[in-house]
């Protein structure tokens, strides 16, 4: 009658694979518990978040299943959130990811991955307004993604044991329709050279993931496209990302939307090092920061 389930925060982009690449985070996580009712659709929260179904990442997720999978049974959606709205680190998403887990053992349907993965999608409608699978892959599946969409083909990779990231959550007042906003000034042409060179550095970055070598991942976590399109967005980006270079770490860019900065680096760096780097980069611009030193995560899973 009730299932819990869990879903990590992750990042998105990883930078140079826009819309392809996803990575699952241990940094945060969503806690969703779904409970057969009568009839309808509800939701309980303590935080603040819309409580219609049709406003609600966890709403519309169930309701599409529901459709989907010809469900007559009501369900109530408990709602707890860990991890930030809007701040790159994949909030609807891991709240999409751990419902849709949640609805497929509380009605006993078997879904794989996939079918997982687009029914958590459908949540994505709630804040970002259009499906994005990167960050949902990643919450679902756990690990490092790769999306092909049309028709929808997630890649799962485990990622090296002793890859490390540092997240920088700048405390900046964000925008209600911040993804649209970071949408809306990446370039609609690009040059051909540019091009060349995301497209060497995320297949790097992939070949990084299969190898289990961390330092070629954070290494080509080189972005010529979108980061420079959205830094302006992030009071302090620069500084940060030079910070975080000078203090050790492999690689650094925008995680996800932003304004969150993530720092690819391995279990040998100096993370506390390279933690302070970055809340002083922020400082320059007068913006405090939190910094949490994660790993690669597992997706989402039952909870209880």
């Amino acid at each position: 009658m009730q299932v819990t389930a869990r879903a990590p925060s992750s990042t998105a982009n990883l930078g140079p694979g826009f819309d392809v690449f996803g990575l699952a985070l241990d940094a945060f996580f969503d806690e969703i518990t779904l409970t057969k009712t009568r009839a309808g659709i509800t939701i309980i929260t303590e935080d603040n978040i819309p409580l219609s179904p049709s406003k609600n990442t966890a709403g519309l997720v169930v309701a599409y299943m529901k459709k989907r999978f010809k469900v007559k049974s009501g369900v109530q959606i408990k709602i707890r959130k860990g991890v930030p709205a809007g701040y790159g680190m994949g909030s609807s998403a891991a709240s999409a990811a751990a419902t849709a887990v949640a609805f497929d053992r509380l009605f006993g349907l078997h879904l794989d991955g996939n079918t997982l993965v687009e029914c958590a999608g459908v949540g994505e409608r709630a804040s970002a307004g259009s499906i994005h699978y990167d960050n949902v892959s990643a919450s679902v599946l756990g690990g490092f993604v790769i999306v092909r969409t049309k028709p929808l083909d997630v890649i799962r990779i485990t990622p090296p044991a002793d890859l490390r990231l540092c997240v920088a959550v700048p405390k900046l007042k964000v925008p209600p329709k911040k993804t649209e906003v970071s949408r809306s000034v990446i370039p609609k042409q690009v040059n051909l050279s540019d091009s060349v060179k995301n497209l060497s550095n995320a297949a790097a970055i992939v070949a990084g993931f299969l190898k289990k070598d961390s330092t070629m991942i954070g290494t080509s976590i080189q972005d010529v496209i979108v980061e420079p399109a959205r830094q302006h967005l992030i009071p302090g980006f620069s500084a940060v990302k030079k910070n975080a270079l000078r203090a050790g770490a492999l690689g650094v860019t925008i995680s996800g939307a932003g304004p969150s900065v993530i720092a690819f680096a391995t279990k040998k760096s100096d993370l506390a090092k390279i933690a302070t780097s970055m809340k002083n980069g922020f400082a320059t611009a007068k913006t405090d920061c939190d910094v949490i030193v994660c790993k690669p995560s597992s997706g989402a899973r039952i909870a209880k």
